[in-house]
């Protein structure tokens, strides 16, 4: 018999939660299986099969919490694989990442409409009902049948004509409520943004940015570099890019407190705020600095796609110098994102809206992003949270800014 034990998942992880079993207790598990899914407090993993056996559950119920080294379960190799079994399969082949998706929201196509002159191909109805349902096109969706088997009656239509737009048999005003325990990974999160609000003094400075050019430029080149590069060109690498130049630039913003010490780094750590099914992660773009535009892209998809998927490892999260976070996706105009410690300042983007706007004394109708850079002034002063955003914005404005950090021109002329 061997025991399965929880794994060491990180240095500060001391325990985690039991998320479901997908194997059944008793039943016969190839060596490397998925037995269960678990959760620490930064991430979802999961229990594979020592050895092939009959599996023996020894863990308690659902959503239950174990500590690192418990044995949830054990395998008797010893038994005798049972007829029918399935084979063990060979890990399928890697595939590659899909492309990025650009940073604008997308339209998801809807569903089509179940037609109104005639019940749903899974529904049954009585001679009068379906009568009744072509005459007055009633939509079968806000039809509930009472009858044997859920076939529709003469008087769940009327119902449903006397309640237009509400399902009949569904009741008004419910009032339910469900206690559901935290996620290690929720209960993290609130605990981190609580300490973020009371260990940092944190302010907020706003600006706005001409989104304009960068338009043009992935309008212009979006198609060739998705052929070349195999990802979409999106907002998140122009983003990236400018702010690794304006880290350098003003290192204050790339510190944290570390004691009675300022740590500076000399690289872009860049940690992406991302919303995950179990909630908010932050995985990280290491030396972002050093990296292309298209390279960014790539990391950005591939993080994206562990986040949604619960595939991030402790390691893809830990550490990071700067954050940025996208509310635009979700259509915030404006907000004031909350560091992330023990970092000392984060970026937060928001949605593109067509504003007037006084261009060389005349009002024209811009693409314009706010931005929100919220900041430790512990460590960050007015002038360098100012200087930085700015810069931020100037280098958006300008993309071309982006491969020298400097005009040309100026260059040229040793300005």
């Amino acid at each position: 018999m061997i025991d399965i034990k929880i794994p060491t998942v990180g240095e500060s992880i001391t325990e985690v939660t039991l998320v479901k079993w997908l194997k059944k207790d008793g039943e016969y598990v190839n060596r490397d299986e998925v037995l269960c899914e678990l959760e620490s407090e930064k991430a979802t993993f999961e229990l594979n099969a020592e050895s092939a056996g009959i599996l023996h559950i020894l863990a308690p119920e659902i959503g239950a919490t174990l500590k690192i080294g418990d044995v949830p379960c054990r395998i008797d190799e010893t038994a005798v694989k049972p007829a029918g079994a399935p084979e063990a399969t060979a890990p399928a082949k890697a595939q590659p990442a899909p492309a990025a998706k650009a940073a604008a929201p997308t339209a998801v196509p809807t569903a089509p409409v179940a037609s109104a002159s005639s019940t749903a191909p899974n529904m049954k109805a009585s001679p009068v009902a379906q009568a009744i349902i072509t005459d007055k096109h009633v939509p079968v969706a806000e039809i509930k049948g009472s009858g044997t088997g859920g076939r529709i009656l003469k008087n769940d239509v009327l119902q449903a004509l006397a309640t237009p737009g509400k399902k009949s048999g569904t009741e008004a005003f419910k009032r339910t409520a469900e206690a559901k325990k935290m996620s290690n990974l929720r209960k993290t999160v609130s605990r981190r943004l609580v300490e973020a609000k009371n260990s940092t003094a944190m302010l907020t400075t706003f600006n706005e940015v001409d989104m304009t050019r960068i338009m043009e430029v992935r309008k212009a080149y979006k198609d060739v570099f998705k052929e070349k590069h195999g990802v979409n060109l999106g907002f998140m690498s122009f983003f990236t890019k400018a702010c690794c130049v304006a880290l350098t630039e003003w290192p204050a913003v790339n510190a944290y407190i570390d004691g009675d010490s300022l740590i500076y780094h000399d690289y872009c750590d860049i940690s992406i705020a991302v919303s995950a099914p179990k909630g908010l992660v932050v995985p990280i773009i290491r030396n972002a600095e050093s990296l292309s535009m298209a390279e960014i892209e790539q990391k950005v998809g591939e993080l994206a796609k562990k986040a949604r998927d619960n595939k991030l490892t402790p390691d893809e999260m830990q550490g990071g110098t700067f954050t940025i976070t996208n509310g635009g996706v979700f259509g915030s105009l404006m907000s004031t994102p909350i560091i992330n410690i023990p970092q000392s300042a984060i970026l937060g983007m928001h949605k593109i809206q067509d504003r007037p706007m006084a261009i060389d004394g005349k009002v024209e109708i811009r693409p314009m992003m706010y931005l929100a850079l919220s900041y430790d002034h512990r460590i960050i002063d007015g002038r360098e949270s100012v200087g930085f955003l700015v810069r931020v914005k100037e280098l958006l404005e300008h993309p071309e800014l982006l491969l020298f950090g400097t005009d040309p021109v100026k260059v040229l002329l040793e300005l």
